[in-house]
């Protein structure tokens, strides 16, 4: 899952899902695209909410990547969420989407069991801030089986993770 980057307020006039990124956006959002290249980290689809915010991230965090948009994920909840993978992944191997939180940190909630707590699924419980990517481990043979309590966090990164100046706003 990603994360929109930091997201311009400067146009009080623009609707929510008109907004772009601001200049801290855009550079965490070159910064986690680095991060998730470098690393290797590949998905056979990539579903994305089309807000301009979501748009502007994945321009300058995956250029060229093939995606499909889906509007039920503007501001979508954990179950729209696993809604759209469970109808759209098909025979995908793996699947990234790209949206808004508070829906992303719920699927955090709803996939990971107590039993499968660990220190990165802490770390975003606590905090699932823009531009943060995270990867699970789902234990299903078919999308279909997505459900509650079928996954393990097993990668976490925040921009500020890959460079303390992006960290929190005091």
């Amino acid at each position: 899952m990603l994360r929109h980057a930091k997201s311009d307020w400067d146009d009080v006039g623009k609707r929510d899902f008109d907004r772009g990124l601001n200049a801290r956006g855009r550079k965490g959002a070159r910064l986690i695209g680095r991060h998730i290249i470098e690393h290797g980290f590949e998905w056979d689809l990539l579903l994305a909410s089309s807000a301009e915010r979501v748009r502007q991230t994945l321009a300058a965090a995956l250029p060229g990547a093939e995606l499909r948009w889906d509007e039920r994920l503007y501001l979508a909840s954990a179950e729209t969420i696993l809604d759209v993978i469970r109808e759209n992944a098909g025979s995908a191997d793996a699947v990234l989407v790209a949206g808004h939180n508070p829906g992303l940190q719920e699927v955090l909630f709803a996939l990971v069991p107590p039993s499968a707590e660990n220190g990165l699924f802490d770390e975003a419980a606590t905090k699932y801030p823009t531009a943060t990517f995270a990867v699970f481990e789902l234990d299903i043979d078919d999308w279909a089986d997505l459900a509650p309590g079928c996954g393990r966090l097993v990668h976490f990164k925040r921009p500020r993770d890959l460079d303390p100046a992006l960290g929190p706003e005091e």
